[in-house]
């Protein structure tokens, strides 16, 4: 094992609604099955702009900051375990969101292996990072929330049992949504509707999106029931809210959801939204929103992607092979990315809250760097 600092420069937040300020942490030698990454570049999550805000799942103060996920070099590994064959000089990103030791706007991290994910040849560091989190969200969601199924690997001849059920991705330009169009698109469900500005309505259908529909056109939910005018009830039987908004999508897709739909909303709901004098409002229990307007027998679940880890399979599989063998052969390509600039680790950061703050991003992924190589 390479020579470690014992300390590092990390991002942190003193008290909720407040700047963020750069603070010393220990950096911590990896212990059996884990790794330290020399963190390179991060990418921004909208749960950065909720803690941030809103104080959302954030115990105690000054809380190190950083949920978006890492790409960076190995620069030690634990004695014994099982290290998903990752060496010192590997590549790597990471969907780690434990924080601590494992926070994201740091330095350096240090993480079981199962979190990581071999970056494979071509693909650089800053599109790399925009792929785990948002690409782990997917794989939960849809098989957890949706209960489809996305089998690894895929069996000769397969062809999923729902593969021509309409599957409505709301939020379709979010990170979330590109990933989930292409994860369907690969494992055989040919009927996605796409939801988002007409702006990206073409690079979706590009995709995989089998047809497009604007969420700014007032008439959208009768669009969208229009076109699924012959099909039988429940019309969308899959819905995947990637954006999480009371008045934004939760009651359009209240109008379109039946008995038999099941709903995947990514939390936290947002209710309302900061402003300069007054602080957001979230609801993590989607039962609580929109009481007595959702169809009887309607399913909506709140997407809670931390708990994917309880999957074994996808613990041990997920980040450390299927992630890295799909980016390899094309079959995910990663976001587009917007670089965040910035003279400190801390200015950028900050800069990134900005942007997510005054909503200024679609269909890219805010990415900004943390150490030089």
């Amino acid at each position: 094992m390479s020579a470690l600092p014992s300390t590092q420069k990390a991002v942190a937040l003193p008290a909720k609604r407040t700047p963020l300020i750069e603070i010393s942490t220990p950096v911590h030698p990896p212990t059996t099955g884990e790794v330290v990454i020399h963190v390179q570049w991060t990418a921004s999550s909208p749960l950065d702009l909720h803690r941030s805000d809103g104080g959302l799942l954030i115990p105690s103060y000054p809380a190190l900051q950083g949920s978006g996920g890492v790409v960076g070099t190995v620069v030690a590994v634990g004695s014994g375990g099982d290290l998903k064959g990752l060496q010192i000089g590997d590549h790597v990103s990471a969907f780690a969101f434990h924080g601590d030791k494992e926070a994201n706007q740091q330095e350096y991290i240090t993480i079981p292996a199962y979190l990581a994910s071999k970056v494979p040849e071509g693909i650089s560091l800053q599109a790399a990072v925009t792929v785990p989190v948002n690409l782990v969200t997917v794989f939960h969601s849809v098989t957890a929330d949706l209960e489809l199924e996305l089998p690894w690997p895929i069996p000769k001849n397969w062809k999923p049992k729902e593969a021509n059920k309409p599957i409505l991705v709301w939020g379709a330009s979010s990170s979330v949504g590109i990933f989930a169009i292409q994860v369907l698109r690969h494992w055989g469900y040919t009927n996605v509707l796409a939801v988002s500005s007409n702006q990206h309505h073409e690079y979706l259908k590009n995709l995989g999106a089998t047809v497009c529909f604007d969420y700014r056109k007032p008439d959208v939910v009768n669009n969208i029931l229009d076109y699924l005018e012959d099909v039988e009830e429940p019309k969308v039987p899959y819905i995947l809210d990637c954006i999480g908004s009371l008045n934004g999508t939760l009651e359009p897709l209240a109008k379109i959801a039946q008995r038999g739909s099941r709903v995947a909303v990514m939390l936290p709901v947002i209710i309302k939204d900061a402003s300069e004098e007054e602080e957001p409002v979230y609801e993590m229990d989607v039962s609580k929103c929109l009481p007595g307007k959702w169809a009887n027998g309607a399913i909506v679940r709140g997407v809670r992607t931390h708990f994917y880890l309880q999957n074994e399979f996808f613990k041990e599989k997920l980040q450390p092979e299927i992630l890295p063998a799909l980016l390899a052969q094309g079959i995910i390509k990663p976001n587009n990315q917007r670089i965040v600039e910035g003279a400190t680790l801390v200015e950028r950061a900050q800069n990134a809250l900005t942007l997510l703050r005054s909503k200024a991003v679609s269909g890219e992924k805010l990415v900004y760097r943390v150490s030089e190589a």
